[in-house]
């Protein structure tokens, strides 16, 4: 794969990153309203595990990506 390629999809995948990361944290803060309401929370949990699932799926993108840059 070429470098620009490469580093177009890095740029994607960064910005994915940061979009998750927005994502995580609501998800975290439903949770935490949730029990602070005291009513269940098995679906927000359930979602924010299948979230942060995700992102570690987006992280080992970006990792791979910057593997192919180093020389």
């Amino acid at each position: 794969m070429y470098t620009t390629a490469i580093c177009d999809e890095l740029r994607q995948v960064e910005r994915d990153v940061v979009e998750g990361e927005r994502r995580l944290a609501e998800q975290e803060a439903l949770v935490i309203e949730l029990k602070r309401q005291d009513l269940d929370t098995a679906k927000a949990e359930a979602e924010l595990e299948r979230m942060r699932d995700e992102q570690r799926r987006r992280d080992q993108d970006r990792q791979r990506l910057l593997s192919r840059l180093q020389p």
